[in-house]
């Protein structure tokens, strides 16, 4: 009788500590998934992303790139990889005509998204590539490659990297002229607000073939000219190997998609 209930005694108290063991490594693993699963620290906020990619290298200083990049020496993988992990809500513009409306369809994307939906995090990423990508190059090269010659008239030089003279983020949002207004359309205010802009190397080295077709080049090689200008491109650009490509992972990441022009 006795050694009955001592065995059964036994037995509960060997299934209460499988019990609790079962419960405890339950408990691990869930904590375990959940931080696997949480973003990277900041990755959360704007102001964190901006942090991050800022550290991250841009590569630049080339001599020649290759045609098609299948190396990450070329390309701005870490600061890629950060936008893909970014986990506030988030919009891709793909953006291909030059003196199209992206940059105002941006900047309305991101007033409503902050301030009408209170959206504070929201990161809108142009994905720019096609003629909207002499945007991208500094007016050292639109005057080295003669890139206004290229814009039908449009553009006698890179607006789209000049900020309107003397608007500041303590601007009125009701103010048209100011710092949110629609007269201020341009990527360097667009940056300051948190916004990305993703560079092609396929578009890059497609305006360098064109480029080495014509007279601009002065004979040097379509590589040796994508070089220069993937040298030349503006300050924050998160160079990838296609644009086109990048637009499959963004949204695979769960950007939503907006096409611009």
């Amino acid at each position: 009788m006795n050694s009955s209930i001592t065995s059964t005694r036994r037995g509960a108290l060997a299934a209460l500590g499988h019990g609790t063991l079962a419960l405890s490594l339950t408990s691990a693993f869930a904590s375990q998934a959940a931080a696997n699963a949480a973003p990277p620290p900041g990755q959360g906020t704007l102001l964190g992303l901006g942090r991050t990619l800022d550290a991250l290298p841009r590569r630049r200083g080339f001599e020649t790139v290759p045609l098609i990049v299948n190396d990450k020496r070329f390309w701005d993988h870490e600061a890629a990889d950060a936008l893909l992990a970014y986990g506030a809500p988030r919009q891709m513009w793909e953006a291909t005509e030059l003196a199209g409306p992206w940059l105002a369809l941006m900047r309305e994307a991101v007033n409503g998204q902050v301030f009408a939906f209170g959206h504070k995090d929201f990161l809108a990423v142009a994905a720019v590539h096609g003629l909207a990508h002499l945007a991208m190059f500094n007016q050292a090269a639109w005057d080295k490659y003669k890139f206004a010659t290229k814009t039908d008239g449009k553009l006698a030089s890179n607006t789209l990297i000049v900020e309107r003279p003397g608007v500041s983020p303590n601007d009125d949002l009701e103010n048209p002229d100011g710092f949110y207004g629609p007269n201020n359309n341009n990527i360097v205010s667009l940056q300051r607000r948190g916004m990305v802009f993703v560079a092609c190397h396929d578009s890059i080295h497609a305006i360098a073939r064109g480029l080495h077709a014509g007279q601009e080049a002065s004979g040097a090689s379509a590589d040796k000219i994508a070089a220069d200008l993937t040298n030349s491109l503006v300050p924050g650009a998160v160079l990838v190997p296609s644009v086109v490509a990048f637009i499959a992972e963004l949204q695979r990441a769960g950007y939503s998609y907006a096409k611009a022009s």
